[in-house]
C-alpha cells in the first residue's frame, strides 16, 4: 500500500523559513510525479511547485525565486523549502505524487498548516 506522510508546518513570522517534508512509503519513486499544493480558508486548491525526475523544477509565480522544491532518494522523501514566507502563503500545504503509467493512482499527504504571521 502507498502512503505519504507529511511533516514540517508550523507559525512563523513574515519573512522567517520554514521547511516541509512528504516521505513516499511503498512505492517507486520514478514513477510518479512529484508537486506540491496548497489550500488556503475559503480558496480553490492551487499549484506551487513541481519537479521532474531529471530535476527540472516549475514554480507558481508567487513563490518563484523563494520557494525551493527537492527530493532525496536517500529517504524517499519530497521537500519544499520555504524562504521569506509572507502572510500571503498561509494555508493548508499538500505534497501529491501521481502514478505516470499503470493505474495512474493519485496520492495526497493529508496536509500541513503553515501560518505566517504579519
Amino acid at each position: 500500500q502507498v502512503h505519504v506522510v507529511e511533516s514540517g508546518g508550523g507559525l512563523v513570522q513574515a519573512g522567517g523559513f520554514l521547511k516541509l517534508s512528504c516521505a513516499l512509503a511503498g512505492g517507486t519513486a520514478s514513477m510518479y510525479a512529484k508537486r506540491w499544493y496548497r489550500q488556503a480558508p475559503g480558496k480553490q486548491r492551487e499549484f506551487v511547485a513541481s519537479i521532474r525526475s531529471g530535476g527540472d523544477t516549475n514554480y507558481q509565480g508567487s513563490v518563484e525565486g523563494r520557494f525551493d522544491i527537492s527530493w532525496d532518494d536517500a529517504d524517499s522523501t519530497l521537500y519544499l523549502a520555504m524562504n521569506d514566507l509572507k502572510p500571503e502563503d498561509t494555508a493548508v500545504y499538500y505534497c501529491n505524487f501521481v502514478e505516470l503509467c499503470g493505474n495512474f493512482q493519485d496520492i495526497w499527504g493529508q496536509g500541513t498548516q503553515v501560518t505566517v504571521s504579519p
